[in-house]
């Protein structure tokens, strides 16, 4: 079908007059012209088929396999190969399996944080937090933090992130522990009524503003309660 519809796209066949008239003949290949059809070599109806391919397949992506990003291109061989070794279905299930794992890997690595001390409260380090908070990243995110060296107040503040899911929201959870236990200080700073909700450990320190943002989370609150039973 899909080198049927190419075939008719590159002769002109734009319409829906060319879609109606291909399943109206295949109709009849079917009930009336099986007989006439099974006359023609198996050999002939192979080279219509590498016409087809040959027609199909877009040539341009190899050129453009140096320029595009490398796990672009990866893709696009992984199909390929996929499509030929199974069936496009299956290929196309593994393309945007592996591109949303390649995205969120990508995503993961763009978190970081810039520091500057506090203007509104004397001697507090500030934590600018850049980039998207998610389970890829969260190892990452506490990574940012020098606990032991840090004031005896520390402000994060989120107004350039994304709190994304529940494994953010543990990460949280976790950094404030670790600054607890040290007996410092810890402020977070703009975050959505969501997770003012769901962080019941840090909810204490969290502080309020105008400015915070409104973006919903995608957290699980059936298995969000299971955890917050087990602290």
């Amino acid at each position: 079908m899909i080198g049927q519809s190419m075939i008719n796209v590159k002769s002109g066949g734009r319409t829906r007059v060319a879609g109606i008239a291909a399943a109206v003949f295949l109709l009849l290949f079917i009930l009336v012209g099986s007989s006439v059809i099974e006359l023609i070599p198996l050999a002939a109806l192979v080279g219509v088929m590498f016409m087809v391919v040959i027609g199909t397949f877009a040539w341009n992506s190899l050129t453009i396999l140096r320029k595009v990003p490398f796990t672009d291109a990866f893709v696009i061989l992984l199909v390929t190969v996929v499509t030929v070794y199974k069936d496009l279905a299956v290929a196309v299930v593994v393309g945007v399996i592996v591109s949303a794992l390649a995205y969120a890997w990508n995503n993961a690595r763009r978190i970081h944080a810039v520091t500057r001390e506090s203007s509104t409260e004397k001697g507090a380090k500030v934590y600018e937090i850049q980039g998207p908070l998610f389970f890829g990243s969260a190892d990452g995110f506490l990574e940012l933090f020098d606990i032991e060296n840090d004031p005896d107040i520390v402000i994060v503040d989120f107004a350039q992130s994304r709190v994304v899911d529940q494994s953010a929201l543990q990460a949280i959870e976790a950094l404030a522990g670790k600054y607890e236990a040290s007996q410092k200080r810890i402020q977070l700073r703009h975050l959505t009524r969501d997770c003012h909700q769901l962080l019941t450990k840090a909810g204490h320190l969290m502080v309020d503003s105008d400015d915070d943002p409104e973006y919903a989370l995608a957290v699980d609150y059936s298995v969000r309660t299971g955890i917050l039973g087990s602290h």
